[in-house]
């Protein structure tokens, strides 16, 4: 056995003898309060809330170095399934859940991503899924439609004393500055998407422009742009005559006050009949294009929204054109939307990304909320899906978003988040970083009153982390 010396006394002592002595000078120090035991205990075990606050502080670090390195969002579009789409049915399936809640759509479909699979009503996304992600995570318990909406478009809680404005109204003023084009900055396909005033306190020049009209119709009557019954060359004519009677203008054509009304009214003729009313004109597409987009009033809207984002347009909104509120006749109202959505939004997605703008252009689509994964088949409902809140899927695409990624998961039959919640703060602080706009940012409210882009948790958000995982 080896052996170690005692330097003064040159005692050989053995390495046990050695260990013994060392232990017990251990514990007298311990015993005389000269070492704190709790350097021989374990760490504590850090508390749920410690362990998500420390999670969300990486992930938002994590996204603010990712976004430097990506080219800023210049456009939206939203696709806005107001009434909530089933997400069980669509872009979280859960296959061998049985009768109760898969009903009629028992068949998945895989992607051309491996491991993503959509429900079976969407072949085309599922050629597409390398160019959008899913967020099967997303949550807020709100159970209401305006309620809903209006915290998903918003991202504050709604109940407060302020109204807030929209993401829509949102980029139309960090935008302004940017945005001289002839079209209005906010468009809306074909109403307003929610049941609240999407301007917020911001006022009416952020109120979004609703086009009104259908553009599969043979000719796209926007509101306010294309007069019903009174053709462009009607229109030109009225011009021109309008000019020659004009005595007055020409002879104030020097005051300042007269100048401005001249500068108005050539801008508001070039919004009709000129470059702004081509925007609104497919004929100007290929007919193949336009069938691959769908022959419907939402694949055509989905054209609409590119030739908009190519003239530089800030926010457009398509609100769907048909209800997903299904309480009642969910099987055949999915089956007869689905195909639609389905074609319209792969196209789009592939069309951009052709055309090399989806890098800049933000794509995503939702509805306020999900519907309940346990299928109602009791009567009146007879095989509906009610309102759910707690979990749903939304897709994002493009704006310095990666595609073919999932983040977060549903448990096994789609009731509650598994892993990685993600709330409407950390979608929205997502959208407004890759933008370029402050989340913290004061907004000017007409009473004075301390208004931000996004509330801070303090004040009551619900935040797990901005989206660093797609960026």
């Amino acid at each position: 056995m080896g052996a170690n010396h005692n330097s003064d006394r040159q005692e050989p002592v053995s390495r046990r003898e050695a260990i013994r002595r060392g232990a017990r000078s251990a514990a007298g120090i311990i015993a005389a309060g000269g070492l704190s035991s709790r350097v021989f205990a374990a760490e504590p075990k850090k508390a749920p809330e410690q362990i998500a606050a420390e999670q969300k502080a990486a992930r938002d670090a994590a996204a603010q170095a990712k976004a430097k390195q990506k080219p800023k969002i210049k456009s939206v579009i939203q696709i806005f399934l107001w009434g909530g789409m089933s997400h069980n049915d669509a872009w979280d399936p859960k296959p061998g859940t049985g009768y109760d809640y898969l009903g009629q759509f028992d068949r998945v479909i895989p992607t051309n991503v491996d491991g993503i699979q959509l429900g079976g009503l969407f072949p085309q996304l599922a050629k597409q899924a390398d160019k959008y992600s899913l967020i099967r995570s997303m949550t807020h318990g709100i159970f209401g439609h305006e309620t809903a909406a209006y915290l998903m478009q918003t991202g504050h809680k709604p109940g407060g004393r302020l109204a807030y404005p929209s993401v829509g109204a949102i980029f139309t003023f960090f935008k302004k500055d940017e945005y001289k084009g002839l079209l209005p900055p906010y468009v809306v396909m074909l109403r307003a998407a929610g049941r609240f005033s999407e301007e917020g306190f911001l006022g009416s020049r952020y109120k979004p422009f609703a086009t009104g009209g259908d553009p599969n119709a043979a000719r796209f009557e926007v509101q306010g742009i294309v007069n019903r019954g009174i053709s462009d060359a009607r229109q030109k004519a009225r011009r021109e005559l309008l000019d020659k009677i004009n005595i007055v203008g020409y002879g104030l054509a020097d005051v300042p006050e007269m100048a401005s009304v001249e500068t108005a009214k050539q801008k508001a003729y070039g919004l009709i009949l000129g470059k702004g009313r081509e925007v609104f004109n497919l004929d100007n597409e290929p007919t193949e294009l336009r069938d691959r987009y769908g022959r419907n009033t939402f694949g055509q809207e989905c054209l609409v929204a590119r030739r908009l984002v190519e003239a530089g347009v800030p926010y457009v909104t398509i609100s769907f054109p048909g209800g997903w509120d299904t309480h009642a006749n969910h099987f055949a109202t999915m089956k007869r939307q689905c195909p639609w959505l389905d074609q319209g939004l792969a196209t789009l997605l592939e069309d951009l990304h052709q055309r090399r703008l989806l890098e800049t252009t933000l794509v995503w689509c939702t509805g306020e909320f999900g519907r309940t994964p346990k299928v109602a088949w009791e009567p009146p409902w007879n095989g509906g899906r009610h309102h759910w809140g707690h979990v749903f899927t939304v897709l994002v695409a493009g704006g310095g978003f990666k595609g073919g990624r999932v983040v977060g998961s549903s448990d096994e039959k789609g009731e509650r988040v598994k892993d990685r919640p993600v709330y409407p703060a950390d979608l929205l602080g997502s959208f407004y970083l890759l933008a370029g706009i402050d989340a913290t940012a004061k907004l000017p409210h007409p009473l004075g009153f301390d208004a931000r882009v996004l509330d801070t948790e303090r004040e009551g958000m619900k935040s797990a982390g901005l989206l660093e995982e797609l960026m």
